[in-house]
């Protein structure tokens, strides 16, 4: 109705197809970026198609176009600001490349901001992996000031900037509060940080816990891939903490991550989760 409205008075509208896609709760509008391009996507537009009011509602924009090399994943924060990587959206990425026939599902090259990332789906459901380039580990910061009940907060960069803060509950941390805190804490650099929340779990054996304020978003979102990365490797490095790891988001649905890790580098890092779609559209806008 609003479209024939329009077109009845002269008016344009333009309409995007888009699928909706969740990795473990944090959520995206991806589009195909041979149908609509990088460069159609200002931030004012990005911020409109995120809204969750207005438009489609997500954490982030990706587009996906086919390359000589891979498949482009262009990822932009909800606000219109484009961070170099982002683990659940290159999870989302690599489901959707493959069910619109850009690459194969045994093998999908996404090639991001941070440098190329090697991914494959893993079984008949939404479930992939990401294989994330050699990695600095997170080092422990100490001009953050620890606030009761943290232990210690590393910092280290999986693609994007994160903090990392061993808490002994993250349910009891004020994420809104603190997470703003420190995503905006002169320590984290210039652009700031990512600021994730992890905690031990209560039975043996069970998932770790984690939570993240998400610079960009500017509050905290349901799942962070590479924020989990960040976790843990640095729980590997410093508290002797095995891999494989397993993670429950705070959206509830688990992250697996492996890497090899020495004193200073993690190699052959992968990151394993949900990459569901969730519904398709058309947004006029």
């Amino acid at each position: 109705m609003v479209a024939a409205a329009a077109l009845a008075h002269g008016g344009h509208v333009s309409t995007t197809a888009f699928y909706k896609m969740t990795g473990s709760g944090n959520d995206f509008v991806m589009v195909d970026g041979r149908l609509s391009p990088p460069e159609q996507w200002t931030p004012a537009r990005i911020a409109a198609a995120c809204d969750r009011r207005a438009g489609v509602g997500a954490d982030g924009l990706v587009t996906l176009a086919p390359e000589s090399a891979g498949v482009r994943m262009t990822y932009w924060n909800a606000d219109g600001s484009r961070p170099a990587m982002c683990g659940n959206a290159a999870l989302c990425s690599a489901r959707l490349a493959a069910r619109l026939g850009m690459a194969p599902e045994s093998g999908i090259r996404l090639l991001t901001d941070a440098g190329p990332v090697d991914s494959r789906c893993v079984g008949a459901g939404d479930l992939a992996e990401i294989r994330m380039p050699d990695t600095p580990v997170p080092a422990p910061v100490s001009a953050i000031a620890l606030e009761a009940g943290e232990r210690v907060v590393w910092l280290g960069s999986v693609g994007v900037p994160h903090l990392v803060v061993l808490v002994p509950d993250v349910a009891a941390v004020d994420v809104e509060r603190r997470g703003r805190v420190l995503r905006h804490h002169p320590a984290a650099g210039f652009e700031g940080a990512n600021a994730n929340f992890v905690a031990g779990p209560s039975v043996p054996g069970a998932p770790w816990l984690v939570r993240t304020f998400e610079r960009g978003v500017e509050a905290e979102t349901l799942a962070c891939g590479t924020g989990t990365v960040a976790a843990a490797l640095a729980l590997a490095a410093h508290c002797g903490v095995p891999l494989p790891l397993e993670f429950r988001s705070w959206g509830g649905e688990p992250l697996t991550v492996r890497a090899r890790v020495s004193a200073a580098v993690a190699a052959d890092v992968w990151l394993g989760g949900q990459g569901r779609l969730v519904f398709t559209g058309n947004w006029e806008g």
